[in-house]
Parts: C-alpha cells; structure tokens; sequence
C-alpha cells in the first residue's frame, strides 16, 4: 500500500517536471527577437514609454513614437538617435482615429510594416469620485480603451498579411482592482484589460501575440503630469510618495524589462511587483475581502472638498510633503526620463 502511494506520488511528480520543462521550451523557441523589427509605441516620448524604446533600441529595434507633445518627441529623438537608434517621431492623439490611422499609415511608408505594436499611452486623475466628473471618464475610456482599439484595427491588416505580430498592452494592477480615488483610471485599465486578453484569444490564429502587463506602482516621474482633484496637494503628495517607495513601487527600467520579456515569451500577463502580485491573487480568492480593505483605506485619505471639481496638476501641486527626501527618487527618474 504504501510502495503504490509513493509511486503515485512519483508519477506526479515527474508528470509536473516535465510540464514546467515543456512550458519552459516553449517560451524559449518562443522568444522574439527585437532585432530590425518595427516598433510603433504611443506615448512614447517620456516615463515608461521612453524607457521601452530606450531598451528596444540597444536590441536595434527601428522605433515609431508617438505622443501629443512635438517638443517632447522631438527630445526623445535627439536622444535615441545620439545612441544611433533609427527612430521616427510624429504628434498624434491617438483618440482621434482619423489621426491615428494617418500616423499608422505614414509610419509604414516611412519604416515598413509595423511588427510591434505597443499601447502605452495614458492620463491618471486622482481624487474623490464625488468630485470627478463626466470629463475625467470619458478622458479615461477614450485613452485606455477606443485608442488602443484604434491603433490596433490599424496595424492588424498588415499583421494578419503577414501571419505575425505582438501587440503589448500597458495596463495596470489598478485594471484588476480598482482603487479608491483613481475611479476612472481604474474604469479605463479594467477596459483595457478586457480587451486585451479577447484579442489575445482571437487573434492567436493568425500567429499575432497579445500581451497585458498590468503592473504595480512604477518610479517613472510621472505623477507631475496627473491631474489632481479635491485637496489637491494632499492627493498629490501621497501619489507621489507611494509612487517612490522602494518597496511599493519599481523603477521604470526594471518594469520595463520586465515587460518587453513577458513580451519577448508572448506570455498572456505579466504582474511587475510583489505588492501587485499578492493584491491580484487576493482579489482573485475573495474580491469581497479587498474592497472591504480598500474601503478602510479609504477613509484615510484626503476627503471632499478643496478646489472640488476644479482640476490642477501634479507639477501644480507641490507642497513641502511632494518635495522632501521620501520623493527624492521620482524627482530623479523625472528628470531622467523626460518628464520636466
């Protein structure tokens, strides 16, 4: 009896070796290589974005961004293209379709096909929901959910000609759990995610990979481009200071890293931090727990009221807090990755 139990469990033992050494395979014959393709990435002239290019170009990927700001394009270029990266900027919003479609279409005929497509651009608004308004939720929708849907309708023809693609979608941990203060934000990624893994099913017959990287807090130095409502100051200072914490958040490299190997392997999600990684597989067993924690934190943070429905940005928002040592670390990756 005892000899037939430790054979079972023998059996299951090698039975699961060899599926972690077969799923181990695969994601190595897997592996793409960066190498001459070309790279569509939207809000690609700063934080996260510019960080990715940054990495794809030393793996000589041929780089299109885009973003809104023709000065900040322009100083993303100067720089990838110091380091001899081929790189090639336009403005665009990519919640206008016509102008998506016309920036998809003069990046073909300036680089050729677009191999990779990756949706990264995004707004954040912080505050009460009571203070939020129809703007900050169309905002959210329209950037998190009809641009993606926007840019990947354009690329997908000549993906699907050419049986291959990868489409990287930034979502975020806050596109699983939604997060008090950052309702729309939330609302947009949980769209975002949504679609992400429907394309990721539909579109596998045509050998094009879809990949959500839903990561935690990222040190980009981006919080100065939020949009801050209620106690706007207060709002601004704790986003800030979480948003540097070491053991909270990760730094704009290693995201990326993370990131473009979850893309590399084609994996279906990638969850950067360990915060993140432990919040999702909370949400997961017992939704009804975490918005229950959530709700305490709540009632922690800044209340109604303030400039209320008014908006102000992060950069607008300063105060001795958002300025002092614990926010040392996003000032810095601010000016590293061209967020000033």
């Amino acid at each position: 009896m005892e000899t037939g139990k430790k054979n079972t469990w023998w059996w299951l033992a090698a039975g699961a070796g060899a599926l972690l050494a077969a799923s181990a395979l695969r994601r190595k014959l897997n592996a793409y290589d960066f190498s001459g393709k070309v790279v569509l990435i939207t809000g690609g002239s700063r934080g996260l974005g510019l960080v990715m290019a940054r990495q794809l170009a030393q793996e000589g990927a041929h780089l299109a961004l885009c973003a809104r700001d023709a000065g900040e394009l322009e100083q993303a270029r100067a720089e990838l293209a110091a380091k001899g990266a081929r790189v090639w900027v336009q403005p665009c919003d990519v919640t206008i379709e016509e102008q998506v479609n016309q920036m998809v279409a003069a990046v073909q005929r300036e680089l050729g096909p677009i191999d990779v497509l990756i949706n990264n651009a995004g707004i954040i608004q912080a505050g009460p929901v009571a203070e939020m308004t129809k703007q900050e939720f169309e905002e959210a929708i329209s950037i998190y959910f009809w641009a993606p849907v926007y840019t990947t309708l354009a690329v997908l023809p000549a993906m699907k000609a050419g049986r291959a693609g990868r489409i990287l979608n930034i979502g975020s941990i806050g596109g699983k759990i939604s997060v008090p203060h950052l309702i729309p934000y939330s609302a947009g990624k949980f769209a975002l995610v949504g679609l992400s893994e429907g394309l990721r099913a539909e579109l596998k017959q045509y050998n094009i990979q879809v990949t959500t990287a839903n990561p935690g807090l990222i040190r980009t130095g981006s919080p100065r481009h939020a949009i801050v409502k209620g106690h706007h100051k207060e709002e601004y200072a704790l986003f800030k200071i979480m948003d540097s914490m070491p053991v909270v958040s990760m730094s704009a490299e290693a995201t990326a890293r993370k990131i473009l190997n979850a893309l590399r392997h084609g994996d279906a999600e990638v969850i950067t931090t360990l915060p993140a990684k432990l919040g999702a597989l909370l949400h997961g067993l017992s939704p009804e727990l975490v918005t229950d924690l959530l709700a305490l934190v709540n009632k922690a943070l800044p209340g109604e009221g303030g400039i209320g429905k008014a908006r102000a940005r992060g950069a607008e928002s300063e105060s001795t807090l958002s300025q002092s040592v614990l926010t040392r670390s996003t000032d810095k990756a601010a000016r590293r990755n061209n967020e000033l």
